[in-house]
């Protein structure tokens, strides 16, 4: 079997690559940046150098590939994202599916019922359509909030002990390592045995508040951390003076506003996996910060 990975190079497309190809299947990547995947081509990888909004591009990656894994990335550079995404993903449904490509696998979001005031969420309820329209055999999976993104604060907790958002303070959303993500979609992308169009939703072990996710952190580093909820202005300022172009800041903005207006929420039954916050912040924000 042949696996189409559109993200070879990123917190989840690794981990999916590897698990791909450790089971012994085959596997297509495309990459603009083909030093981050060596060591995938070392290992029998297919890598298609280039972007995924060029169409010689997919016509080149979709060749003898049996399922597609497609992951809608943040490309902070687009100056109109959303529209950029939803033709990204029309375009790609439209080539696998006349390459007779049957199986796809798209890696959505919470909130993903929605196609406007959810940020760059609003892309996705698009592509879900256009996957189910050209897949006959399509999974969507709609995993909650990456506990990854704590990772941008290392910074501050580090000299403040503090976490700064524009997150709701008390507001409990599902949680989620990008790692577990990976390994759930590694076992679905394999699975040849399920049919027809499914949602999924990844939510983690449990929900939890920004409040909760700062005592829980604290707990895991041996040092009493903070929230600090923020407005929306100084978010944006904060991501912008960061180096996030500022159309971007806004629109990532727009998703912690819908998320505290309920809008970014999970729909589906609960999707439990493993990695608990406390496990997360042992093995990644504990060494991060002690360094």
């Amino acid at each position: 079997m042949r696996i189409l990975v559109n993200t070879p190079a990123g917190n989840i497309g690794r981990v999916l690559v590897d698990r791909i190809l450790s089971s012994g299947h085959d596997v297509t990547m495309i990459s603009r940046n083909p030093a981050k995947v060596q060591d995938f081509v070392a290992r029998g990888a297919r890598l298609v150098e280039g972007s995924i909004d060029e169409v010689s591009v997919l016509r080149e990656a979709v060749k003898d590939v049996d399922v597609l894994y497609w992951l809608p990335p943040l490309v902070f550079d687009q100056p109109d994202f959303l529209s950029w995404s939803r033709e990204c993903g029309s375009r790609i449904a439209d080539i696998a599916g006349e390459a007779g490509i049957r199986r796809a696998v798209l890696l959505s979001s919470v909130g993903a019922q929605h196609d406007h005031g959810v940020g760059p969420i609003a892309c996705l309820p698009a592509i879900e359509r256009s996957f189910r329209d050209a897949f006959p055999d399509m999974t969507s999976l709609r995993p909650g909030h990456f506990m990854e993104n704590f990772l941008f604060s290392l910074a501050s907790i580090r000299a403040e002990g503090a976490i700064y958002s524009s997150h709701a303070a008390d507001q409990r959303i599902p949680m989620i390592a990008t790692r577990d993500i990976a390994d759930f979609s590694a076992v679905v992308t394999m699975d040849l045995v399920w049919k027809g169009h499914h949602t999924l939703g990844l939510h983690g072990p449990a929900d939890l508040s920004y409040n909760e996710a700062a005592t829980i952190i604290g707990g895991a580093i041996g040092k009493p951390v903070r929230y600090i909820q923020i407005d929306d202005e100084s978010m944006i300022a904060a991501m912008a003076a960061s180096g996030m172009p500022e159309p971007m800041a806004r629109l990532v903005c727009g998703l912690y506003s819908g998320i505290r207006s309920g809008m970014v929420r999970r729909v589906e039954p609960r999707m439990a996996t493993p990695t608990t916050l406390e496990q997360f912040a042992r093995s990644l924000v504990q060494p991060a910060v002690a360094a």
